[in-house]
């Protein structure tokens, strides 16, 4: 597999400014030589690495060119896949971007398959799995949070904290192999070792303590914007868009379906889904809105309970609190431009009824308070944590969780079974097992399987 050159369009398809054709592997720079005509210079078999070059590519047959180009080269071992790498710099049309790639895989190249440049970087020995997977991480980001913690990885910064923890684990494993091989010679097993073991299931245990943080960085936060009919929920929902998304009306009942949108909040990126006003009625095409907004609350991972601040706080908004206390709540007070003659008792009402859960009074109409929202949703996310600087790295990828969930399986069973005097092979092999899943994380025991399942994910220029 590593023995191909292989070729791909690295940007998306279409009409753009440019579009960039990649090659790798040990004939990279061979097969372009071939079709890449330099304005002047030397060939493109002799240029130094990282080196730019102006010229066209020309079909050797027919002698046709295709395009003027700009090529780039990178000489192995620096490069972004450990091998030859060329890229070629088209004009970013359709037409002349398929022909200059039809003509470099005629040359000698084989087209790439998904996430195959990643996966040689990978198997070459450039990034671990982690660090691969987090090439994906960084062009999926939707949220600067998310971006902030895809580069951690990429950094090394997870697989750093993983390969402390499998170091010191496979250093106790050595030790009891050792005690078990050579009794005499060797002795007893430090009692030491056993409080190591539980610091790193302690280690382990703080990771998997970021994951909730790192799914809603990666997955997005489902947010539901709920209260009675004409409280102001599509107002709300149109001054957070900053767009006119949803049809505000005096009339209750307007909003009949659930709206969904994505935006940024405090730093995350939210689904953010108005819902039906929720209360009883014979309307059946209100009821089915109605149900369809129980049904996003039951999804919701934050919501907004609205309510009106003019009219004040009704029995209606009170049945709505009720309804959604097992969720994350902000309650938020609506209308706030209209209550300036009335606003301390306004405000106290507001505190009454929203009682521990976190409040903020807003003009939807005006754009006030909608920084304080923003505030609000960080912190309850964070929950009073900062993501930037923190030592510990996050959770985002639901296979890594997997692994750090089954390492610690196997370390609890490990620390019990020395608690209890068992034999030392039994705890041998729970440990042997714990440093697996560890390895797996940053690809030192996956399985070809597992690769080829990570790597199908990414485009096929990745």
């Amino acid at each position: 597999m590593l023995d191909d050159t292989i070729a791909a369009l690295a940007t998306p398809p279409g009409e753009g400014g440019i579009s960039i054709i990649r090659l790798s592997g040990s004939q990279a720079i061979a097969i372009v030589a071939k079709v890449f005509k330099p304005v002047k210079g030397p060939d493109l078999a002799t240029t130094r690495s990282h080196t730019l070059r102006l010229g066209f590519i020309v079909d050797p047959v027919s002698g046709e060119s295709l395009d003027e180009v700009l090529v780039s080269v990178m000489r192995a071992p620096h490069s972004y896949t450990a091998e030859d790498v060329v890229e070629i710099n088209c004009h970013g049309g359709a037409l002349a971007t398929s022909r200059v790639l039809q003509l470099v895989l005629r040359t000698g190249a084989r087209l790439a398959e998904p996430g195959e440049f990643t996966r040689r970087a990978f198997l070459n020995g450039r990034l671990d799995l982690a660090q691969a997977e987090a090439v994906l991480e960084i062009i999926r980001a939707r949220s600067s949070r998310g971006l902030t913690a895809a580069l951690d990885h990429l950094r090394g910064n997870l697989s750093r904290k993983i390969g402390e923890l499998n170091e010191r684990l496979t250093g106790i494993l050595a030790a009891l192999e050792a005690s078990m091989d050579f009794p005499e010679e060797v002795g007893e097993v430090d009692p030491e070792n056993l409080a190591d073991l539980r610091r790193i299931l302690a280690g382990v245990d703080r990771l998997l303590a970021t994951w909730e943080e790192g799914r809603l960085l990666t997955e997005g936060l489902k947010v539901a914007i709920v209260g009675r009919p004409n409280v102001g929920k599509s107002s709300l929902l149109n001054a957070l868009l900053n767009q006119e998304r949803a049809i505000v009306s005096n009339i209750p009942g307007t909003t009949r379906d659930t709206i969904e949108e994505t935006l940024q909040l405090g730093g995350f990126t939210c689904r953010l889904i108005d819902t039906a006003g929720l209360r009883e009625t014979a309307d059946e095409l209100e009821s089915i809105g109605v149900a369809r907004s129980k049904k996003a609350i039951a999804a919701a991972d934050l919501v907004l309970v609205v309510v009106d601040l003019q009219t004040g706080i009704q029995d209606e908004d009170r049945r709505v609190l009720e309804s959604v206390r097992d969720k994350v709540l902000i309650i938020i007070g609506n209308k706030l431009d209209l209550v300036a003659h009335d606003i301390n008792k306004k405000l106290a009402d507001l505190e009454s009824f929203a009682g521990n859960y976190p409040r903020v009074a807003v003009s939807a109409l005006k754009g006030k308070g909608l920084d304080e929202l923003a505030r609000k949703v960080q912190e309850i996310v964070l929950g009073g944590r900062a993501l930037a600087g923190s030592d510990e790295p996050l959770i985002t990828n639901a296979r890594h969780r997997a692994a750090l969930e089954n390492c610690r399986e196997h370390l609890a069973s490990a620390i019990k079974a020395w608690e209890e005097g068992l034999p030392e092979d039994l705890i041998a092999i729970d440990l042997w097992s714990a440093a697996d899943y560890l390895g797996e994380i940053i690809g030192a025991t996956a399985r070809e399987d597992l690769l080829d399942r990570i790597f199908s994910d990414f485009c096929i220029g990745k």
